[in-house]
């Protein structure tokens, strides 16, 4: 699997322009804040659309402004990952790993509960409040639930920037599984070096709205 992105687009006062490719692993979409990378996860993901260009995952497209294509974000099978879990709080451990599974036809899964929760070590977790777990507890529930909604892709936005550094440690491993063990291609964005040194396969350097490097 790969995607292909060359989009052009303009936040507010700020103009994006981007263009870069990538195969299965991860890929980290490295730069200072405001270089404009969420920006890009948002076009990936369908909630800010490009002035112009293509956007284009596994031989689908997403996007493009030419053909006048852009399917609805959920019809676009993207997996997204936050800064902060942003779990259902009323909804137990499992039944939030289940909410995107059960939304997904039947035959497009391939992820199964078990499976997961396997990879992420959370299985013990099934039955417990979110409220009742540590940051990185709660990080690796809402990589669950991304994972259990079978994505072509997975986008993570600096899913460790509001983790101390014990729990960063405690969550690393889990990425590095996701990595080695998924066929499916990760675009990881950060402005950490550490971070990209340990988990990037590739690096796709930002800065002001640009690509640099990569």
């Amino acid at each position: 699997m790969s995607f292909d992105i060359d989009v052009e687009a303009r936040v507010g006062d700020f103009p994006l322009k981007v263009a870069f490719t990538a195969t299965t692993g991860l890929t980290a979409l490295f730069g200072p804040s405001g270089a404009g990378k969420t920006s890009v996860l948002n076009m990936i993901a369908g909630v800010l659309r490009p002035k112009r260009g293509r956007i284009v995952v596994d031989g689908v497209t997403l996007f493009d402004s030419d053909e006048g294509v852009n399917l609805a974000p959920n019809h676009r099978r993207v997996g997204y990952i936050f800064q902060d879990a942003r779990l259902f709080p009323h909804l137990s451990v499992e039944r939030n790993l289940l909410y995107g599974h059960k939304l997904t036809a039947p035959e497009a899964r391939y992820a199964h509960p078990d499976q997961v929760t396997a990879l992420l070590g959370i299985g013990h977790l099934r039955d417990r409040s979110p409220r009742s777990l540590s940051g990185g507890e709660q990080q690796r529930v809402a990589i669950g639930r991304a994972l259990l909604a079978s994505p072509k892709l997975l986008l993570m936005d600096e899913p460790l920037a509001s983790l101390d550094d014990a729990r960063k440690e405690e969550i690393l491993p889990y990425i590095e599984r996701l990595r080695d063990d998924l066929r499916i291609p990760i675009l990881y964005v950060t402005h950490a070096a550490p971070e990209v040194n340990r988990l990037a396969g590739a690096v796709v350097e930002m800065s002001g709205g640009r690509v640099v490097s990569g």
